[in-house]
């Protein structure tokens, strides 16, 4: 049996930590990363009735989108566990190479069966993306300093999130929607060139390989799957009360209780659910999942609002959207910047929390004759609040771990964000198309289909043609199904803020906890599961533990991840 002891080991970060320059490199690299999967979810929004029309699979339109994201959901929990056990740099090299070669295949794709391969490649590279950037920045800055590092990187979306419209646009109108997909490889070599020249980061050793919980990727992927499909499936393709929509909700409720219970027997789980033991992750997670419902589900239809009821075309409905994300890009680097000066996070995801649901209202109260510029400041204000929460959410979860479980927790955390996305995005949308079926039948009777305005077959061109008799009804409708859900997503934001207020405000590390110190505070694994360390000190913690010994008599130290 090997034993180590804490002072003959030094964490990474803390005698040999990289300097200023070098962080501002990696920094950079990993901006280009996380820009290249931020503008892969909004590029194609403007360029997907081309690209559907041209390879002829209109019917098959929805699913361009839902294989990202499912492929995109299912492999986070994976990736910020294998980035754990084997090191950052060869994980996200494998994630930015398998995205690139998704966006070839869908590229070349001469169908709409090839674009679908090809969104699932890209799903199965981006999902790692963005929490492996997260978890990387985390491995070099300690959670003092990195509040500013992830206010850049909440910036980085807000950006993705107004040019991927536009470029989308403007290549789908230019060189073509092919390019939509071809400009990933000039953004891929650059993210792959930063990785390999400045990504300097420790890299657990094991003198036995880990055993990698396979079982519990294949139990949680095949429930998320069943979660996406019923979400994404009801009350469009099939009604809420159809048998297979309940025959996905059963069998995801039911793999997600058997996922519980295959983790708990692992060793060395995908998600640990000693995770939970700890009260930050749990309730910021919560939180999280209440955000993304609110954020996806306000957010997935805006744009189309925007056009239908001023009747501009998608490129302006784009700019329109730019004081949401001019609000969420200011509030997210000041607030990152306030956070690393003074070490003090609590206000803000509170206030963001309350500012969100001031948004939400105001959006909601928006009616067809509302000025633009006034539909811009509530925008902004919705941004505002995103900008005060998202990041700060991510920086308190890897300020509860060492180094050598940050991968896990952003991932953990990010993976339970995105299904509440997903939630949202299928909740909103089935009221909706529900709410504006009933208004325009009750508004028009049968002049709705006389008059093309049947709500399958509305579009901004079509609606902007009709004559004021039956195109005044439709925009009317389209305001009342639409706005006043926002008002109903309000208890979210309120349910968020409640639950944040028990959160405990720990003092942000000023040093970088790297894998050694989560070895100190291991119970008997390869790589060791938290369990409420964030209570005590890391030497009253090693004490409870006994020693820093693993139980298969091997050891984990910190190596230069080349």
């Amino acid at each position: 049996m090997t034993t180590t002891s804490t002072a003959e080991q030094t964490p990474p970060g803390e005698s040999d930590a990289p300097s200023q320059k070098h962080i501002m490199l990696l920094f950079i690299g990993l901006m280009i990363t996380m820009l290249l999967a931020a503008l892969n979810q909004t590029v194609l929004s403007t360029a997907l009735p081309t690209i559907v029309g041209d390879l002829n699979g209109v019917d098959h339109m929805t699913w361009v989108i839902t294989s990202y994201i499912l492929a995109s959901t299912i492999v986070m929990p994976v990736y910020g566990r294998i980035s754990d056990l084997l090191g950052r740099k060869p994980v996200i090299l494998a994630a930015i190479v398998m995205f690139m070669a998704g966006s070839v295949v869908g590229a070349l794709a001469g169908n709409i069966v090839w674009l679908i391969v090809g969104r699932v490649i890209q799903g199965l590279g981006g999902g790692g993306l963005i929490i492996l950037s997260q978890a990387a920045i985390a491995d070099v800055v300690s959670p003092r300093e990195r509040g500013k590092y992830m206010g850049f990187m909440g910036a980085v979306f807000a950006f993705a999130s107004v040019a991927g419209p536009l470029l989308g646009g403007w290549l789908t109108e230019g060189p073509g929607w092919r390019w939509a997909f071809w400009i990933n490889l000039p953004l891929g070599a650059l993210a792959i060139a930063a990785t390999i020249a400045f990504m300097k980061l420790p890299k657990p050793q094991h003198e036995t390989r880990p055993k990698l919980d396979y079982l519990g990727m294949v139990v949680l992927g095949t429930a998320t799957t069943a979660l996406v499909l019923m979400c994404t499936w009801g009350g469009h393709t099939y009604s809420w009360g159809s048998p297979i929509i309940i025959a996905l909700g059963v069998a995801s409720a039911v793999l997600a209780v058997a996922f519980v219970f295959v983790e708990r027997r692992a060793s060395i789980p995908i998600i640990p659910m000693k995770l939970f033991s700890n009260r930050n992750f749990s309730l910021v997670t919560f939180a999280a999942l209440m955000v993304g419902i609110a954020m996806f589900g306000a957010l997935g239809y805006m744009p189309t609002y925007i056009q239908m009821v001023t009747g501009v075309d998608a490129t302006i409905a784009g700019l329109y959207m730019i004081p949401m994300m001019g609000g969420l890009l200011v509030t997210s680097i000041i607030s990152g910047q306030i956070v690393s000066r003074t070490g003090r996070y609590k206000l803000f995801p509170l206030a963001g929390a309350v500012v969100i649901g001031i948004g939400l209202g105001l959006i909601s109260s928006l009616k067809v004759d509302s000025p633009v510029w006034l539909m811009c400041i509530y925008l902004a204000v919705f941004g505002i609040g995103l900008g005060l929460i998202m990041q700060i959410l991510t920086l308190i979860v890897q300020n509860e771990f060492p180094g050598a479980m940050v991968g896990t927790a952003t991932a953990a955390t990010n993976y339970f964000r995105q299904v509440g996305a997903t939630l949202g995005s299928a909740i909103v949308g089935s009221i909706f198309t529900s709410r504006l079926v009933s208004l325009l039948s009750e508004r028009l009777g049968s002049a709705a289909s006389g008059g093309g305005s049947s709500s399958n077959s509305l579009t901004p061109e079509k609606v902007a043609t009709m004559p004021d008799a039956i195109r005044i009804p439709v925009i009317e409708s389209y305001n009342e199904a639409l706005l006043p859900i926002f008002l109903f997503i309000v208890p979210l934001a309120a349910v968020a803020l409640i639950v944040l207020l028990f959160v405990d405000e720990h003092p942000l590390s000023t040093k970088v906890r790297g894998a050694t110190e989560a070895e100190a505070l291991g119970e008997g694994q390869v790589m060791p599961e938290p369990f409420e360390f964030r209570d005590r000190s890391a030497q009253d913690t090693l004490s409870a533990a006994g020693a820093t010994t693993t139980s298969s008599g091997s050891s984990t130290s910190p190596k230069a991840d080349d």
